[in-house]
């Protein structure tokens, strides 16, 4: 089964100085961070304060590709996480027929915030996340970083804000 989840927060680790995105489940208060690289969050950042480029970025490029050739993202899944790593896919409709093509967990994001499609985590992955989150090797404990991003409210947000 998959839970509905929000983008809680786009942020600096302030341990690691790495970008995170903190997923929230809509219905509940858990909450998962996923690490991304600097661009993914600059794209992820650039939708979410709706600021406009000059020219189309990559996901831009991409959503107008799919407006132009009928297709539609339905919604977009964090299905796995393995070694440390997440697996997303994009569920496309396309002449009444749905697909799934493979994605970075950070281009699922940015591309369904420019979609404005929702974004599911499997069960799985929420709760294998939630209570085995890494980060960074040099980065808190998991219970530290849980503690930490459970806390968070929207001045701290604000704050680490990238």
């Amino acid at each position: 089964m998959d839970v509905e989840v929000r983008i809680r927060g786009l942020m600096m680790d302030p341990a690691t100085n790495m970008p995170i995105v903190v997923l929230k489940d809509v219905a509940s208060d858990t909450v998962m961070p996923i690490w991304v690289g600097i661009f993914e969050a600059n794209a992820i950042a650039i939708e979410i304060e709706k600021v406009s480029a000059p020219r189309p970025m990559t996901h831009d490029l991409t959503r107008n590709l799919m407006r132009y050739m009928n297709a539609e993202l339905e919604r977009v899944v964090i299905t796995e996480l393995k070694d440390d790593t997440f697996f997303a896919v994009l569920w496309v409709r396309h002449d009444n027929e749905s697909m799934t093509v493979d994605a970075r967990p950070s281009d699922a994001i940015a591309l369904a915030l420019r979609a404005d499609c929702p974004i599911f985590v499997s069960e799985q992955v929420l709760q294998s996340a939630k209570l085995n989150t890494q980060g960074p090797p040099e980065g808190p404990t998991a219970e530290q970083l849980r503690g930490w991003l459970e806390g968070l409210n929207d001045e701290d947000l604000g704050r680490y804000k990238m």
